[in-house]
């Protein structure tokens, strides 16, 4: 099964990721790309998020989806849908005149992309989960990049999710209430598979 876990930047993907690990040990880990490309790969990214990064780390995430066969047990941290909202998000705040353009080139891989996983845990900004990001993370840009998220998974405004895509969890509350819903969601899943 492959879980991709979305969210803007401090949404709590990482915390939420490592306890799901302890909890399966036979899943594989795939971290956030900006991480990989930076640390195992030598890759610099500038200090002002820039869209051609966000599109580079869209493509290193599509990458590392087909690098597990279907059945796999794997959990991506990010989502190429997360990618996508990082680049509108930019255009929006009108911080880069590139993040239109390459929005629009990540639309069909996105869309061909998001076939490939079986489970979407999308994690949204509110309160209940009590989430506090300091204000050198971007809080403009966060704030922006969650509201397209939440467009898009609600709203489908691109029609990514018009052909065979799918579930889309929002999960919300504590890490432990969190992960909960995940379980419950592949439980469902499993179920599905089975025909009961």
């Amino acid at each position: 099964m492959k879980i991709a876990v979305s969210g803007t930047h401090c949404s709590g993907k990482s915390t939420l990721i490592d306890a799901f690990l302890l909890a399966h040990t036979d899943f594989a880990h795939e971290p956030e790309p900006y991480a990989v490309l930076q640390e195992d790969y030598g890759e610099c990214f500038a200090a002002e998020p820039l869209a051609d990064d966000f599109y580079r780390q869209l493509e290193f995430n599509i990458d590392r989806l087909h690098c597990y066969a279907p059945g796999q047990q794997v959990i991506y941290e990010r989502c190429p849908i997360d990618f996508l909202a990082y680049l509108l998000a930019l255009d929006d705040l009108r911080r880069d005149r590139d993040a239109a353009r390459l929005a629009e080139r990540s639309l069909s891989l996105v869309a061909d992309a998001l076939r490939s996983l079986d489970l979407i845990v999308f994690l949204p900004i509110n309160e209940a989960d009590k989430i506090v990001a300091p204000d050198v993370e971007d809080l403009e840009l966060r704030d922006a990049v969650d509201a397209r998220l939440a467009s898009l998974f609600g709203d489908d405004e691109y029609d990514l999710f018009t052909h065979q895509h799918p579930p889309i969890l929002e999960a919300s509350g504590s890490t432990a209430q969190r992960l909960l819903m995940i379980e419950q969601a592949i439980e469902s899943q499993s179920e599905k598979r089975a025909g009961r």
